[in-house]
């Protein structure tokens, strides 16, 4: 048995520093962040470590310094005298209600307000904040801290709703807009969240923000690299392989795979997912956990909208400007998915400034295969979970199995469900994409070769299938370009059986969809 104890679901600081539990420690980064800046705003994904990384500022702030022993904050040159802490979890309404919004900052206003004796209560939003601060000053003769979590709460999944979109967005210019006026009586101020939402007044009234989401400094104040996790779990490591027969070695690899990943800024260490890795080590199994915490509608629906190339999200190039600012009416949905955690940083071109982006490991890739694959194959959304994993398990057989001609009668049968607006050259292409990636197999698009690019390649531990597809084409003329241009030449030294696969769709209106195909099996 480990001797770790997981804080799975804690975000307390306090909590987990009394109760024993494992903490990964980050205060390293507090010095920097309160002696050298005042007003902060960090984007990061959610169950990634913010409300913690909050909690913990809250708990340094409030002088607690016996919670900070053996930690890095404890011998670091800062001020420990306390300071009033005017702490905005907005994490925790249903926001899709009319008033929501209102009512949760009513409440904690009014918590607030009850502690420091604040009798007259103006009306306004903006005004009750502003008499809270200055009452909080005057009470202890100290500046105040205001730290909020998850300011963007309000605004995520409502988007389809422009009315109560509008409105929450006006009641958070009218909480926030005036925090600058308000610059002598505050000491510090973080704000957190997941999307920067551009035109909301926190980003254009408070000018003064200084956005760290991909500071350099701070790429791994949230989440933790592997150094910090062979170091803190060693024994659930050990555990885990003991669980799965294997070496440590490899089970820390199957994990790197499956919850490794994550980069924020360009300097910064891949990171794993700590959610993901603290209920691995608990359950003992390596399976998916982040995304079963829920998909955002709002953002499957905005990349089924665009009609994007699934398998070209693997290498999705984007500005700095486009990954950190989101809006309700940006019909591109890269920067979103960044900040979402549905992709991540996979390298940096300092001479383009451009940021190429892709999967962070596996649990996402499956993940957001299986919240997009009911959206491609409309008898999926009519069948039930059970015959939805049966059709995916069969794939899976003729994939693992080597049963290509299985799988494409499969495949075929499954478009004839395809949505009218799926039923095109991306959209079949996706499906098939979508198959792979929920398979478990290495499914990959566009892939290089010396004559060109191969539609789609999947590969298991004994086979690899490569594709080609035509759209309104011949299944000839596919196998002539999988040949000409030897898309399968880069396996020369490979061991697993081989398959060349051309496939023809078509947009007729008495032959719509998988209207033929030809496998050659390559023999080594």
């Amino acid at each position: 048995m480990a001797a770790e104890k997981y804080p799975i679901g804690i975000q307390t600081f306090s909590e987990i520093i009394e109760g024993g539990y494992t903490y990964v420690d980050k205060t390293g980064f507090i010095p920097k962040l309160v002696n050298e800046g005042k007003y902060y705003f960090l984007s990061r994904p959610r169950r990634f470590g913010k409300s913690l990384l909050l909690s913990t500022l809250h708990a340094y702030f409030d002088g607690r310094r016996e919670l900070f022993k053996g930690l890095a904050l404890d011998t670091a040159d800062v001020d420990w005298t306390p300071a009033p802490v005017l702490h905005f979890d907005l994490n925790s309404e249903n926001f899709k209600d009319e008033d929501g919004l209102v009512n949760l900052l009513d409440r904690l206003l009014e918590n607030y307000e009850t502690a420091y004796d604040v009798s007259e209560r103006n009306t306004t939003i903006s005004g009750r904040l502003e008499r809270l601060i200055k009452a909080a000053y005057d009470w202890s003769g100290r500046k105040v801290v205001i730290l909020v979590d998850e300011y963007d709460k309000p605004l995520l999944g409502i988007e389809d709703n422009i009315g109560l979109f509008e409105k929450n967005q006006a009641i958070l210019k009218g909480f926030f807009g005036n925090l600058k006026s308000m610059d002598r009586y505050i000491r510090f101020a973080l704000l957190t969240g997941v999307a920067r939402f551009n035109k909301v007044s926190i980003f254009s009234d408070l000018n003064n923000l200084n956005d760290i989401s991909l500071n350099n400094y701070f790429a791994d104040i949230c989440g933790w690299t592997e150094r910090e996790l062979l170091e803190s779990f060693p024994d659930g490591i050990r555990a885990l392989a003991e669980e799965r027969g294997e070496s440590f070695e490899n089970t820390v690899e199957a994990l790197r795979r499956y919850y490794d990943g994550y980069l924020f800024a360009e300097k910064g260490s891949r990171l794993y997912n700590p959610l993901s890795v603290l209920k691995a080590l608990y359950e003992q199994k390596i399976r998916p956990y982040w995304f079963t915490t829920g998909t955002p509608t709002f953002l499957v629906n905005r990349v089924k909208a665009r009609r994007i190339a699934l398998d070209s999200l693997n290498d999705s190039i984007c500005s700095a400007e486009a990954l950190l600012e989101v809006g309700i009416g940006s019909p591109d949905p890269v920067g979103l998915m960044f900040q979402t955690g549905y992709l991540t940083i996979a390298k940096y071109d300092s001479t383009r400034e451009r940021y190429h982006l892709s999967f962070p490991n596996r649990e996402v890739e499956i993940g957001f295969a299986k919240a997009l694959y009911p959206l491609y194959i409309e008898g999926e959304k009519k069948s039930d979970s059970s015959e939805s994993a049966f059709s995916i398990l069969s794939f899976q057989d003729d994939l693992y199995d080597g049963n290509p001609d299985g799988f494409m009668k499969r495949l075929q049968t499954l478009c004839k469900d395809v949505p009218y607006e799926s039923q095109t050259e991306a959209g079949y292409r996706n499906i098939v994409w979508l198959l792979g990636t929920l398979c478990g197999t290495d499914t990959l698009a566009e892939r290089h070769s010396y004559k060109g690019r191969s539609d789609l390649e999947i590969k298991t531990p004994g086979y690899i299938y490569v594709f080609e597809f035509k759209y309104d084409g011949s299944v000839e003329s596919a196998m002539r370009q999988l040949h000409g241009r030897d898309y399968a030449g880069h396996y020369a030294l490979e061991r697993r059986k081989i398959y060349l696969i051309g496939a023809n769709f078509s947009s007729g209106k008495d032959d719509r969809g998988l209207t033929g195909w030809q496998i050659e099996e390559l023999n080594r």
